[in-house]
């Protein structure tokens, strides 16, 4: 049986490789890239992390992820490629050369391939190192072209961040404490950190929205007096 450490993958990793692949291919076709859905699909596979004998499995397959962006090709053409890129980057690059073993065409097979080759465990050093390296790359780009500051802007897209941050940057402390290498945690928290502040700034601008005028509501205390 497969252990634990074998059966799960750091997110730092998967989120600064996807945005890596996904920003050239949106510049390419001349198209803004929506950072938090491709940071949002970047770690969408690991859902079945719910059901862990299902790990690496149905959601880690390229056919299905071409299944459910058929409509997002129709609809959008050419543009929706940085995301399908975003997404099965997780699996064809993340899982297959870390771990290995992805289902990557069920339901066509049900087999199972890996890099035999090359095959790292996750606290590995060198798998440690890979991680820094992405994310160190990742946010020099962010930080070139100004896309981190997207993360201080309301932006209604903002509010999809909370899925990695309760599914995978918050579980990865609170559920597996002494799992995260020393060298991951500022990785993680770095993105924990300006995810909640985005999310943060779209409820309180949800909020501001949502409540009237102070003129307004000295009229209408005025009409009751």
């Amino acid at each position: 049986m497969a252990s634990k450490e074998e059966n799960t993958s750091f997110a730092v990793g998967h989120m600064a490789l996807a945005y890596i692949i996904a920003k050239p291919a949106a510049r390419s076709l001349k198209t803004n890239l929506n950072i938090p859905l491709v940071m949002v699909l970047s770690v969408l596979p690991d859902i079945d992390l719910v059901v862990p004998a299902f790990h690496r499995g149905p959601s880690h397959s390229v056919v299905t992820a071409l299944i459910v962006f058929l409509p997002v090709f129709v609809l959008y053409a050419e543009k929706g490629l940085p995301y399908f890129l975003a997404l099965v980057s997780h699996s064809l690059i993340g899982d297959f050369l870390i771990g290995g073993r992805v289902q990557l065409l069920w339901p066509l097979s049900q087999y199972s391939y890996g890099n035999n080759l090359l095959y790292i465990r996750i606290t590995d050093p060198a798998n440690i190192a890979l991680e820094l390296i992405l994310f160190a790359v990742a946010t020099a780009i962010m930080f070139r072209t100004k896309d981190l500051f997207c993360f201080f802007q309301a932006k209604q897209s903002n509010l999809i961040l909370t899925i990695p941050i309760l599914t995978v940057l918050l579980p990865t402390f609170v559920a597996y404490p002494l799992q995260v290498p020393v060298l991951l945690v500022a990785p993680h928290l770095f993105y924990l950190a300006i995810f909640s502040i985005a999310v943060a700034i779209e409820i309180l601008r949800i909020n501001r929205k949502d409540k009237p005028p102070l003129s307004s509501q000295v009229s209408n205390r005025d009409k009751v007096n």
